[in-house]
């Protein structure tokens, strides 16, 4: 590696990829590989390879934009960061603080996070304040606090993959959405376990599979239970282990033997012959794994769904015990990170619960403010959205496109363009941008430094690279300069430091005795040791083993290590959890008593076919920033419809011809994509486009009732062929 390369992480997906920038003469970076970071060992996708593309002056915002005349024109920082100060404050004089939004990203580094949440609560005192991380994994923590006591995507890390002997991977197609990972996969088939996919298509993830299911979309609770079922018929429950570890057995195992195989097969459409052998594959080996992602988690019963396939791993003594257990495939770069540190509407840093009074009485005191100063929990983030132009009259949003991502998502552009005023934080003009009031330019990845806390759980430190050009600020720059022009004489901005480290030093202290503990983790140990796992409380006994800490009521492991030049023994983090308890007050794990459901809609003669949604390879998201890289515009130009040749045929569609989709909720048009590989009842839309081919114009808000997660993976619609 060169001595001028900058080690760093690539600012897309939650494996957060390691890699080097090395500087270019016209004052760009390369990417070159970085091999001795563990997740991915140097491989990268097209997306990582290619992100300095969207760093270039003729992709990115340079300059604050204001409108004026019905137009976004450039103005000065001042002019731009005055007229933020005069709308939100406005608003909150003539309508109450929480007539002020705040909508926040699961791409913002762990500094940005924790300072969005203070600033909603201290700076404008509202309540109403989530983030774009609602939906994506909410339905996966509410499963995993209520089994676990505790949240983190995956508890051990990834190089534990290759070494168990069977894994279910429930909704993920994990070969486009996150590349690198493909090999851990592969590496568990080479060394003689197996690989179980479960997705209604038959994806390039699939394709590695030694068994795939592909049931119908919204019945993968049937599937889980109907598998538990199958693990009591044959005699494979751990009942030592359920005794000993668990608690709430009795009535998970009556809910799951309601759900006998042949109604099972009858719900979902996957044979009783192919759940048999999932079972099969999954309770022969010693250790296991289950791991969920968006499939699973973005229906209005993720929650439950998500705790069915826990139990799975419950039953058969598979959490909590080396190379096995259940996980979530965390999505956005810092999504786990992201709510744990306090943009989530119900949360404080730590992962601390806001409705908690011990909880506020510590956050408070390192704020310096009143606890009963605090607002309490305010809405998710798409009941956030829905009261745009109604009870919230102003928005300050950040790193976030809800025009392209929110499910119904015609309707919430609707309400972000009824707002009184509207600002936003980003590096592109994306289609929420475009709507604004105000624009400001903020810096991106490779411009600044920050932690990011990646889908393991292993708290990462991205380092600056360049300088940011002339006219760009930084997300922490632009809270502490509304925070003076709001604070009045309080001198508020004193709360928001722009130096990320400084930030990160209070978030230690506020995150301490959390759940998700930072308190022992520093700029310095993140780049001597490539990463920190959390809980990571502040000190550790020397003579502490394997015991519960009283702070993070979590596992810890038994070795101490310590930074060179430091005299204090350091807790050295927290690969894997839960192995010697779980999170919970009596160290039990949790059953999950829950039964199938339909979705909120299902086919009908007017809507007769199901469509559910997902990503391709070359973008991202909502594809702000992606859709700017000619090389993966090339890869992937716009959406497409993928449907099954049989009812193609039905309609007269042909290969590369527009149809339209149509759901309750609006319309879609895009060329179809006539394949085998989807069942003959499913449609498959990408939702990285904006325009007349945006699939999330049709999904449905239907709510899960405990994360709020929005039924993004199924609703009822029609395909039509477009007739030129």
């Amino acid at each position: 590696m060169p001595n001028s390369a900058t080690p760093t992480h690539c600012p897309y997906c939650a494996l957060q990829c390691g890699m080097n920038l090395t500087p270019l003469q016209d004052g760009g970076v390369a990417v070159v590989e970085r091999p001795d970071f563990p997740v991915n060992k140097g491989a990268l996708c097209g997306k990582g390879r290619t992100a300095p593309a969207v760093l270039a002056s003729n992709v990115r915002l340079t300059s604050p934009l204001v409108r004026s005349g019905g137009t976004l024109v450039p103005a000065t920082w001042d002019e731009a960061l005055d007229r933020v100060a005069e709308g939100l404050a406005r608003t909150r004089t003539e309508h109450g603080p929480d007539a002020c939004g705040v909508f926040g990203g699961g791409g913002l580094t762990n500094e940005k996070a924790y300072s969005l949440g203070k600033f909603a609560r201290i700076v404008l005192g509202t309540s109403q304040i989530d983030y774009n991380g609602r939906f994506c994994m909410s339905s996966a923590a509410a499963a995993g606090m209520k089994a676990f006591g505790v949240d983190r995507g995956l508890p051990f890390p990834l190089e534990d993959i290759p070494k168990t002997g069977c894994v279910i991977l429930v909704g993920s197609n994990l070969a486009e959405t996150m590349p690198p990972s493909l090999r851990y996969f592969t590496e568990l088939r080479e060394n003689g376990g197996t690989l179980i996919v479960i997705d209604p298509r038959r994806t390039k993830t699939a394709e590695q599979a030694d068994l795939h299911l592909s049931p119908r979309p919204g019945t993968d609770l049937a599937l889980a239970l109907g598998l538990l079922h199958l693990v009591v018929a044959e005699g494979r429950v751990d009942e030592e282990y359920v005794q000993e570890r668990t608690v709430g057995w009795e009535d998970a195992r009556a809910a799951a033997m309601a759900h006998w195989p042949e109604y099972v097969e009858r719900i979902t459409g996957v044979s009783v012959p192919q759940l048999r052998e999932a079972v099969r594959l999954f309770c022969e080996p010693e250790h296991a794994m289950v791991l969920t992602a968006r499939g699973p988690e973005q229906q209005s019963k993720g929650t439950d769904t998500v705790g069915a396939w826990i139990n799975l791993c419950l039953a058969t003594g598979r959490a909590g015990r080396p190379l096995s257990g259940y996980g979530c495939l965390t999505g956005q770069g810092n999504g786990q990170g992201g709510r744990e540190h306090g943009q989530k509407a119900d949360q404080l840093p730590g992962y601390r619960k806001l409705d908690d009074p011990d909880a506020r009485r510590h956050v408070a005191e390192v704020w310096g403010v009143d606890p009963d100063s605090l607002p309490g929990p305010g809405r998710s983030a798409y009941e956030l959205l829905d009261a745009l132009g109604g009870d919230i009259k102003a928005l300050l949003l950040m790193a976030s496109n809800p025009v392209v991502s929110a499910p119904r998502a015609a309707h919430i552009e609707e309400r972000i363009k009824s707002l009184d005023f509207l600002a936003v934080c980003d590096v592109v003009l994306s289609e929420t941008a475009e709507l604004a009031d105000v624009v400001l330019p903020v810096t991106q990845w490779a411009e600044e430094t920050g932690t990011t806390t990646n889908l393991e759980g292993r708290v990462l430190l991205r380092r600056r690279a360049i300088t940011p050009p002339e006219g760009i600020r930084s997300d922490l720059e632009v809270m502490h300069e509304l925070a003076a022009r709001l604070g009045g004489e309080r001198g508020l901005e004193k709360g928001f430091p722009t130096d990320p480290e400084e930030v990160f030093e209070e978030l230690r202290r506020a995150s301490a005795g959390g759940a998700a503990d930072y308190s022992g983790i520093t700029y310095r140990r993140l780049a001597e040791e490539n990463g920190v796992f959390w809980p990571c409380p502040g000190s550790v006994d020397n003579s502490e083993t394997s015991e519960t800490s009283e702070n993070s009521k979590t596992p810890e492991i038994s070795v101490n290590s310590e930074i060179p030049g430091d005299t204090a023994p350091h807790h050295p983090g927290t690969p894997r959890l839960f192995l010697d308890r779980f999170a919970t007050p009596d160290g039990r794990a949790r059953f999950a008593p829950v039964s199938h459901r339909a979705a909120a809609e299902e086919p009908d003669d007017e809507y007769p076919v199901l469509l559910t949604t997902g990503r391709v390879v070359a973008q991202y998201q909502s594809g702000a920033q992606t859709r700017r890289v000619a090389e993966l515009n090339a890869a992937a130009p716009g959406p497409f419809v993928e449907l099954h040749p049989r009812l193609a045929a039905r309609l007269g569609a042909v290969e590369g011809d527009p149809v339209a989709v149509v759901s309750r909720r609006g319309r879609a048009v895009a060329p179809a994509r006539i394949t085998t590989g989807i069942r003959p009842d499913t449609v498959f839309m990408p939702f990285h486009w904006p325009g007349e081919g945006r699939a999330n114009t049709l999904t449905n808000p239907a709510l899960d009732p405990t994360s709020r997660m929005p039924e993004f993976k199924t609703c009822a619609v029609r395909v039509e062929a477009v007739k030129s």
